[in-house]
């Protein structure tokens, strides 16, 4: 009975890592299960205790990324009516067409909120037009809706539902009664820290209330990777579509450019973020194969772009020009590597040993320190010569909060590569860090501008 309930156990922790793993319907682990259990009986009517026969029939199942090939190739045509048609369309319950319906019906009224500013007199495009309002409340127009969503469809309590609420009303407060200066310093780092704040209380919804998890944390970064990947998808595909529109009625003479900046594009931007987040939910076992290998393709490139900067920066003794488009590129190229870093994690089987990726890796880790350390010098001189401004002291916070993170990540990542550690620190550090973030994210929105007088 002890032997049953092992081999139970560590069938139930194959199947996990398999649906981790793979783009595989269910019915073909199901398959590959039936196959296991074969093999195990086989062997232990062979004379195989419990614990040999399970290895030796997981080992003769064969490699998992070759598995994931051949089931790719075998089933690929119903892996693409996965991905691109409706889930009641291919046999999907009832409660799959439910959350469509849900998240379509959410992305409508998404639309709808960013249209009743005019009726108001706010107007986005035109002779009365506001467009720092909207950029202040772009984020209240699409992620309370997608909080709304993953509360739903999570079951969030009363009291979870009160605290997912608490953020963006303090948001919408806070961004629409401080008397920001149009165009000011404070409110280009509102708008550009607001949406980062708001994704941590999606988060929130996102893991059901559960955010102490470490599990459920990774689960969410997993999920702003895939939403990243189906967005740009999104907004590629929207921008051919709006071109190809404004071409073909050039042609007689007729011009939307009037549609397209009133409607098409505030409402294609604020609907898709909903859509996007349900096309990850639907389509997981499709685009979960995708993102790694997005993340295996573009972290060798990056680690390449940075040695090559490095380099030039020592070749040619040039320093970094600290002006407010410069600090937010590079803290955009930063963030940028810090999320390759985050979703190659996410997606690292943790119980692999180290290989040539993790060296990589590491040294991208590495770069982008040594370039945020460069940064932080920068900074810090302009600082000491013209005194603060809020563009250099917000800039200072997220490269030291950067500084922290990379540092640590190099640490860890090391103890892994040198085998004096496993990969669970490393993992459970980024996920513990992620608060940091929207911590600093708040005080920038929230005190800044009245910290530097609004300016």
């Amino acid at each position: 009975m002890e032997n049953n309930r092992t081999l139970e156990k560590r069938i139930k922790e194959w199947r996990t890592f398999i649906h981790r793993r793979q783009a595989v319907h269910s019915v073909d682990v199901e398959e590959l299960e039936d196959h296991l259990r074969t093999q195990v009986n086989a062997l232990n009517e062979a004379g195989l205790d419990e614990d040999e026969a399970f290895l030796v029939a997981v080992k003769r199942l064969g490699d998992l990324d070759s598995l994931s090939r051949e089931f790719a190739r075998e089933y690929s045509e119903r892996l693409w009516k996965q991905l691109v048609m409706l889930p009641g369309a291919v046999g999907s319950s009832t409660v799959a067409t439910r959350e469509a319906l849900v998240a379509i019906g959410l992305a409508i009224v998404a639309c709808i909120a960013i249209k009743i500013p005019e009726l108001f007199g706010i107007h986005m495009w035109g002779p009365e037009e506001n467009p720092s309002f909207y950029a202040r409340n772009l984020s209240l127009f699409a992620l309370p809706f997608l909080a709304g969503y993953f509360a739903w469809k999570r079951c969030l309590d009363r009291v979870g539902g009160l605290w997912l609420t608490l953020p963006f009303v303090a948001a919408a407060l806070i961004v629409n009664i401080i008397p920001f200066k149009r165009e000011g310093h404070t409110e280009v780092l509102a708008v550009l820290h607001l949406p980062i704040a708001l994704w941590l209380a999606v988060g929130f919804a996102y893991t059901g209330g559960r955010w102490r998890d470490h599990d459920q944390r990774m689960n969410f970064i997993r999920f702003s990777g895939e939403w990243f990947i189906y967005y740009t998808l999104i907004a590629l595909g929207g921008g051919v579509l709006v071109g190809f529109t404004m071409f073909i009625f050039d042609a007689i003479g007729f011009s939307v450019e009037w549609a397209v900046q009133a409607w098409v594009l505030p409402c294609g931007i604020v609907g898709a973020v909903l859509i996007s987040a349900w096309l990850v939910e639907a389509k997981q076992s499709i685009i979960e194969n995708m993102a790694p290998v997005l993340s295996r393709l573009f972290t060798p490139l990056f680690m390449i772009l940075l040695l090559v900067f490095l380099t030039s920066m020592i070749w040619t003794g040039s320093g970094i020009n600290i002006e407010r488009e410069v600090l937010i590129g590079f803290d955009l190229l930063l963030v940028l590597v810090l999320g390759l870093l985050l979703y190659s994690i996410s997606a690292r089987d943790r119980q692999a040993p180290p290989g040539v990726f993790d060296a990589l890796q590491l040294l991208l880790v590495i770069c982008a320190l040594l370039v945020d350390v460069l940064a932080l010098w920068a900074i810090l001189a302009r600082i000491s010569e013209f005194g603060f401004s809020p563009n250099k002291v917000a800039a200072l916070g997220e490269n030291l909060i950067l500084l922290v993170n990379l540092g640590w990540s190099a640490v860890l990542y090391t103890r892994f590569l040198t085998k004096r550690d496993s990969f669970v620190p490393l993992e459970r550090w980024q996920t513990a860090y992620i608060p940091v973030y929207a911590v600093w994210a708040w005080i920038v929105v929230a005190f800044f501008p009245i910290i530097f007088n609004y300016q």
